[in-house]
């Protein structure tokens, strides 16, 4: 069955147009909220959003959705996405929204949904959701009506569940951090969880206006945060994404961290010789070989830390990520969370007694190349006869000593081509080359 609505993460869209109207996501929490009642318990869902204009307009129409199908809504206002997921939980809920686009700027809102268990929907659950919102289901009698009520704890439920990830006794005194909250979803609740565990917090992104998330900071420009860094002489900076479920950490000189080296990180301490991180195709060769060192494997899924969960559950994993820095610690939540990661490498650097820039170095990357490239919605360039053999060209020029990773974007019509190898210039030459030819065909 094919997937109209929804991506590799939700529904995401333009605000206001396509998918991403009032009235998709009425039809959307209609299909939803029938696809998740079930028994004769009181029906709830909870929803959460991040800091943009339009969240408010598909927050008001979900719950109206939701209402006319009979599932009440608990309203956690601006939240982390994790939360969603481990407050739909802890709260008893048939099913958890969280409204955002994530790393996208304002103009750009999503949906996404987390099971009653707190993990991101399956497939084929999606697929059925889908089905309901061509085909609306029938509305509940008066009686039924859900009603929606505004949870005024939420903040602290979610800080007090993320300072338990580390020692109880481990402060974080005398250490200096900027934390760029992206003016987006952790704004409130990000500072206040360092600032009662001791660190000398410098906030930067936590003045939301509805329309600058993402604008010029968070985890997508670490800019301003590595200007702060060295300006305080900070001995870490943490640098969130709009809905805070990634994280790039910087040093203390503001060099960045990505997701791969917090992941190395993360495994050393955490796993055992003959265990695995999961990760995706998009993980460095570097971070590869550098477990392999250790004993460690590395299994790699498509791109979208829902795939890395699935993955993790299946093998019964409890590490796993990705590079742009969805960092997973099943032990402890179900999807990525920035604020519990960016808490981990923190007490790691109180514990060790190193400067970031040693500790956050942990492998050697592999010279890595990516290119976006835009292209035509409804065209397919990645299928042209032009460009499968470049693809083949680059692949034989690389042989074992590299890797192509050539995809489309499950959230904006770009193809993705990736590449590594050991000699940078090749890299560029092969790399360019295929990009130029996806270029041509639009």
């Amino acid at each position: 069955m094919s997937r109209k609505l929804f991506g590799t993460d939700g529904v995401r869209g333009r605000a206001n147009q396509g998918n991403m109207t009032a009235e998709v996501a009425m039809r959307l929490g209609m299909a939803a909220g029938t696809y998740f009642r079930s028994g004769d318990h009181a029906h709830q869902v909870v929803i959460s959003k991040d800091t943009r204009r339009s969240g408010y307009m598909l927050e008001t129409a979900m719950t109206a959705g939701f209402a006319a199908v009979g599932m009440s809504t608990l309203m956690l206002g601006p939240l982390p996405t994790p939360a969603v997921g481990m407050l739909t939980r802890s709260m008893r809920a048939d099913l958890g929204v969280m409204i955002s686009a994530s790393h996208n700027a304002y103009e750009d809102n999503g949906i996404k949904f987390f099971g009653p268990d707190g993990f991101k929907l399956s497939d084929e659950a999606e697929q059925k959701i889908e089905a309901l919102v061509e085909n609306l289901p029938p509305l509940v009698p008066p009686r039924e009506i859900g009603r929606s009520t505004r949870v005024v704890d939420g903040i602290g439920r979610y800080a007090e569940f993320v300072k338990t990830t580390i020692p109880r006794d481990l402060r974080l005194n005398g250490l200096r951090v900027v934390l760029d909250c992206a003016n987006g979803a952790a704004y409130r609740v990000a500072p206040q969880v360092l600032w009662e565990l001791g660190a000398e917090v410098i906030p930067i992104g936590v003045n939301p206006d509805g329309f600058n998330i993402n604008l010029g900071c968070g985890s997508t420009d670490t800019r301003a945060a590595a200007k702060a860094v060295v300006e305080y002489r900070a001995d870490i900076g943490l640098c969130l994404d709009g809905d805070a479920d990634r994280i790039i950490v910087l040093d203390e000189n503001g060099n960045i961290a990505d997701g791969d080296q917090i992941m190395g990180l993360i495994a050393k301490q955490r796993l055992k010789r003959g265990d695995a991180l999961v990760s995706t195709v998009m993980s460095n060769l570097g971070l590869e070989r550098h477990l392999a060192e250790h004993g460690i494997g590395l299994t790699r899924t498509k791109v979208g830390d829902r795939y890395v969960v699935e993955e993790m559950r299946a093998s019964n994993r409890s590490v796993g990520g990705e590079q742009s820095g969805h960092i997973v610690l099943l032990d402890h939540v179900t999807t990525g969370d920035g604020l519990l990661s960016g808490l981990q490498i923190l007490a790691a650097l109180i514990e060790s007694k190193q400067p970031a820039s040693k500790l956050l170095r942990v492998f050697e990357p592999v010279p890595q190349l990516l290119e976006n490239v835009r292209f035509v919605a409804g065209t397919d360039p990645l299928n042209t006869d032009r460009v499968k053999d470049i693809i083949a060209e680059g692949e034989k020029t690389f042989g074992d000593r590299g890797r192509l990773v050539i995809r489309a974007s499950g959230t904006e019509p770009l193809i993705r081509v990736m590449g590594e190898h050991e000699d940078a210039k090749l890299l560029h030459r092969v790399v360019t080359d295929i990009a130029t030819a996806v270029k041509s065909t639009s």
